[in-house]
C-alpha cells in the first residue's frame, strides 16, 4: 500500500502530511485520526444550534466615527460581544480587498507546491514554528486532519531565517504587507477594548504597549477532505491562547465552530469580513471580564478547507495578570500573577490543546 510522505517536527517525531494522506484516496482514515472524544463524533450539522444563531459584527467604521451616539453604540456592541460570545467578525474594516485577495491567493499556492518544497520550512528541533503540526505532546495522541505552517512576524527579531526570509517572494511580500494591516486592526480594538473596560488613564498607556510592542504569529490552516468527516477532527477543541486571533477564511468552505452553552455553532464568515476572537490572556488580562471560547474546525468528504489566523500576543517580557484597576472589593483577581508571557509560552509548547485547560491553571 502506498504511503503517505512525512514530514518532521519539532519535537523529533514524524508523521504524515494529512494533504498527502488524502491523496491516497483512503476509504478509511488511518488509527491515530479518529477521535475518542464522544463530542467530536457527531456529525457536523448534529451539534449546530441553528441558522439563526450567529456570532455578532462589529463595524470598524462606526467603531471610529466621529458621530458620538453612532461611536458610543458600536462600542458597546464590542464590549457586549467580548463579554457574551468572545467571538465576532468584523466589517468595514479598511484592510485593502486587493491584498485579502492576495493572501487568498498566495497562500493556495503555498499549499499546492511540492511535498519537497513545503518541507524545506519545516519545523527544528525543540521548535514549534514551520510546516507540520502544533501541540503534539506524545506518541499516541490523536492527530488533528489538518497540515499547518506557523511562524513568528513581529516583532522582526522574532522571525526565523530559515522560515520568512526564505518564502517565495510573491507570499514573503504579500504576508509583509498583511501583518502591518493586521497590527493595525488589532490596535483599533485592543484601544477601543480599554476605553469600553474603563480601565483607569494611569494604566492605558501600559496596556496599550503590552500589545503595541508585542508579538504577532501566523497560522496557515489546510483541512482536505476527509473519508470518514465524523470520526476525524480539522483543529481539536480549545481556547487561544494569547490576546486576539484574526481569521481570514481563504474559501468559502466552511469549518469553524464554536461552543457557546454546551452546544457547538457553526460560524459563517461574512464577505469581506475577519472573524476576531478573544484569547486566554486577554481574559485574565480583563479579569474575567472578556471571555476566550473553545472552538474547533471540523472537515467534510469532499472540500478542502483553508484559512489563516493572526495570534496578536503580549510582548514576551510583560508579566501577565489582571489589570489592577478592574480588582475591587466587589470583582477580586480571578487569576494569578507574576509569570512573564515568555515563560507561560515555553511552557504551553509542551501542552497538547485541551480546552481552556491553561486558563484553568491560572485561576486563584
Amino acid at each position: 500500500m502506498e504511503k503517505a510522505k512525512l514530514m518532521k517536527l519539532g519535537n523529533g517525531m514524524e508523521i504524515p502530511s494529512v494533504q498527502e494522506l488524502a491523496k491516497l484516496t483512503l476509504a478509511e482514515i488511518p488509527s491515530r485520526y479518529v477521535c475518542t472524544d464522544e463530542n467530536l463524533l457527531l456529525p457536523m450539522g448534529a451539534s449546530v444550534i441553528n441558522d439563526h444563531e450567529t456570532i455578532p459584527v462589529i463595524d470598524i467604521e462606526n467603531l471610529l466615527s466621529p458621530e458620538p451616539v453612532i461611536g458610543k453604540l458600536e462600542l458597546d456592541r464590542l464590549h457586549s460581544s467580548c463579554k457574551e460570545w468572545g467571538f465576532f467578525q468584523v466589517v468595514n474594516h479598511g484592510v485593502d480587498a486587493s491584498l485579502v485577495d492576495s493572501v487568498k491567493s498566495e497562500i493556495q499556492g503555498f499549499f499546492n507546491l511540492s511535498m519537497d518544497e513545503k518541507t524545506k520550512y519545516e519545523q527544528e528541533d525543540g521548535d514549534v514554528e514551520g510546516f507540520g503540526q502544533g501541540f503534539i505532546a506524545s506518541e499516541d495522541q490523536t492527530l488533528d486532519w489538518a497540515d499547518i505552517f506557523m511562524m513568528f512576524t513581529l516583532p522582526l527579531h522574532l522571525r526565523k531565517p530559515h522560515l520568512f526570509s526564505k518564502l517565495p517572494v510573491p507570499l514573503r511580500e504579500t504576508i509583509e504587507s498583511y501583518s502591518s494591516e493586521m497590527k493595525k486592526l488589532s490596535m483599533v480594538l485592543f484601544n477601543k477594548m480599554e476605553k469600553a473596560l474603563q480601565v483607569q488613564a494611569a494604566e492605558i498607556k501600559g496596556m496599550s504597549e503590552v500589545f503595541k510592542d508585542g508579538t504577532q504569529a501566523m497560522r496557515m490552516n489546510y483541512y482536505p477532505p476527509c473519508p470518514q468527516p465524523n470520526l476525524a477532527i480539522g483543529l481539536t477543541s480549545h481556547s487561544d491562547f494569547g490576546g486576539l486571533t484574526i481569521l481570514l477564511q481563504i474559501n468559502e468552505v466552511e469549518g469553524l465552530q464554536i461552543k457557546r452553552e454546551g452546544t457547538w455553532i457553526l460560524v459563517k464568515p461574512l464577505p469581506n469580513a475577519f472573524v476576531v476572537n478573544v484569547g486566554d490572556i486577554l481574559e485574565i488580562m480583563t479579569n474575567g471580564i472578556y471571555h476566550s471560547v473553545d472552538h474547533r474546525a471540523v472537515v467534510n468528504s469532499t472540500n478542502e478547507r483553508l484559512s489563516i489566523a493572526t495570534f496578536h500576543d503580549p510582548s514576551l517580557e510583560s508579566v501577565i495578570g489582571p489589570i489592577s484597576s478592574l480588582i475591587t472589593p466587589e470583582t477580586p483577581a480571578l487569576f494569578k500573577s507574576g509569570s512573564t508571557y515568555g515563560d507561560l509560552v515555553e511552557e504551553c509548547k509542551t501542552r497538547k490543546l485541551d480546552g481552556k485547560s491553561f486558563l484553568d491553571s491560572m485561576r486563584m
